[in-house]
């Protein structure tokens, strides 16, 4: 009779050169219940945001505009009206999605990667690299406009490589226990922010820019900061779309993704590349947002499931709905005056890390 705690699989004598059966997370498949869900939300939070403001619009009015955009009728706002709302209000809200969906996803692939639910561009040194980076460009060349040109970007991503690759470096060389790649990124993090400090004071002039671009900020002058980061993103989302079932089969472990044919280094390598690119180009116009990357694919994951299929496109829509969110309370709390985002990504994203911390010391 067949032993009732052995394995479900039978086995048999001798050296076995069969890769294990992989096991599927839960909730592996990506429905399209998922991607209405938050699609649904998006919409609702653009469109309540749009409304949100000092000049009152109306939704009927606002319905009626968009109609007219997309049927060539006639407006029904004024001039002014309509500037407020095409050259102000659209952008920034459109500008917020991208920069919460791109810091979410790139959270949720670090997560994969690293197999670590702690991993999050800030913790691992991306942020901070790329902070460091673009102060250097601030600090040494004053008049260069952050939102609109390539040079901070390309600074970005150099910067939020180099903490990432420093942060795996250190963690390997310490030990493989995941809570030390964490504890790494940690020191990285605040080694960079300690330079980003020092160079700061090269330049005091700078100071407030720099300040205010570290708190974070989502004010556009146009559609120039949506433009700058669009293609830059698309190619990120679209490379860790496509990794979901390679993450998955990471999880299970390198030996059983190299027998399933996956070679782990390069899948590693390029996710980490395209992280990394998303984080740079949400951190080059919005500046440094945080725990948007830790919170989101985690009540993602919570919710559907722990499968990289499922998680990381979905993380990319609720990553914007996030901050479109955010943003909202962001400039209704105090107003007239505007909190700066990573205030209020903070004010939540906080009190959630102690508590999976609290939680990943209990098991």
């Amino acid at each position: 009779m067949r032993d009732s705690r052995s394995p479900s699989v039978d086995t048999v004598e001798g050296p076995d050169t069969t890769p294990s059966p992989v096991r599927r997370p839960r909730g592996s498949t990506l429905r399209p219940v998922h991607l209405l869900l938050g699609t649904a939300v998006l919409a609702v939070l653009l469109l309540v945001s749009v409304l949100t403001g000092a000049a009152e619009l109306g939704w009927q009015r606002v319905l009626a505009e968009l109609g007219a955009q997309l049927t060539g009728g006639v407006s029904p706002l004024s001039e002014r009206e309509a500037a407020i709302l095409w050259q102000l209000r659209v952008p920034r809200v459109v500008l917020a999605v991208l920069v919460g969906g791109a810091l979410a996803i790139s959270g949720a692939a670090f997560q994969g990667v690293f197999r670590n639910p702690l991993a999050d561009p800030y913790l691992l040194g991306a942020a901070a690299g790329a902070g460091l980076s673009v102060t250097v460009v601030v600090t040494a060349v004053p008049q260069v406009n952050l939102g609109s040109t390539g040079i901070a970007q390309v600074a970005a991503f150099l910067g939020a490589l180099g903490g990432v690759g420093l942060t795996w470096l250190i963690g390997r060389s310490a030990g493989p226990d995941t809570a030390t790649l964490v504890l790494a990124g940690v020191a990285v993090g605040a080694f960079l922010t300690a330079a980003q400090t020092f160079v700061q004071q090269l330049r005091v002039e700078s100071l407030q820019r720099v300040y205010m671009w570290i708190l974070g900020r989502l004010n556009t002058t146009g559609w120039d900061e949506v433009l700058t980061v669009l293609p830059a993103l698309c190619l990120a989302v679209v490379v860790l779309c496509a990794c979901g079932r390679l993450l998955d089969l990471l999880g299970t472990g390198d030996e059983e993704a190299a027998a399933l044919g996956v070679r782990p280094g390069r899948v590693r390598a390029l996710v980490l590349v395209a992280a990394s690119l998303a984080t740079a180009s949400a951190v080059s116009v919005a500046g440094l947002i945080g725990f948007v990357g830790l919170v989101v694919p985690h009540l993602v994951r919570l919710a559907l499931g722990g499968s990289y299929r499922v998680i990381v496109p979905v993380s990319l829509l609720f990553g914007g709905a996030f901050l479109v969110g955010a943003d909202m309370l962001a400039r209704t709390v105090m107003a007239p005056a505007e909190l700066p985002i990573g205030v209020i990504t903070a004010f939540t994203g906080a009190p959630f890390f102690a508590l999976l911390l609290h939680t990943s010391r209990r098991r």
